[in-house]
């Protein structure tokens, strides 16, 4: 298992680890010379995600059973997240810098969810998984309503792609990376719990 202080480290200095796959032995560490970020008063989603939000066809939580969003993330063909990782993880979250947003159906059933790393005002998404109508885009977009409302400042995806770029998301160099991360660094943000009785 990766140690707290050993992953909150290479977070400060824009290292990640990613498996091979889900039964690796160990992780590898990457960097990027091109980084994905979303700025948080940029961030979107479309009109039908909103109106599922407003008619609450959801239930959310925040911080409840991380290790079972995080295994979900991981139940896919091809995965970079390993056991490793997510006992590092779960760890992580138990010192209070992973998090995630669970989504449920009425009857109990988690259907979505993402989880992350915070540290300082910087938030570094890792994964998110959908088993139900735009589940993970209600996700994501109550991860970033508890950003917003909790101070954070870096929004990180690690990486660019055309599915991100619809909530908003934009390439930046390693170097206006670093300059954003230090900035966010130096600050203080708190992801908690927010009220999913409204629609902002």
């Amino acid at each position: 298992m990766i140690s707290a202080d050993e992953l909150l480290n290479a977070y400060a200095s824009g290292i990640f680890p990613m498996a091979d796959s889900r039964d690796a032995p160990e992780a590898k560490w990457y960097t990027s010379s091109h980084r994905g970020i979303i700025p948080i008063d940029r961030f979107h989603v479309s009109s039908n995600v909103r109106r599922i939000i407003r008619n609450r066809h959801y239930h959310i939580t925040f911080d409840t059973h991380f290790r079972n969003v995080m295994e979900a993330c991981a139940d896919r063909n091809s995965t970079w997240i390993s056991d490793e990782l997510i006992d590092s993880y779960c760890n992580l979250h138990e010192r209070g810098h992973a998090h995630s947003v669970g989504v449920y159906h009425g009857d109990g059933k988690l259907v979505g969810g993402q989880y992350g790393v915070s540290l300082g005002a910087a938030f570094f998404g890792e994964s998110m998984f959908g088993r139900a109508k735009e589940a993970s885009k209600v996700a994501l977009y109550w991860c970033h309503r508890a950003l917003r409302e909790g101070g954070f400042e870096l929004w990180d995806t690690q990486f660019w792609s055309e599915h991100l770029a619809r909530f908003g998301c934009i390439e930046i160099s390693a170097d206006e990376y670093d300059k954003r991360l230090q900035a966010a660094l130096k600050k203080s943000a708190a992801f908690k719990p927010v009220d999913t009785k409204s629609l902002r």
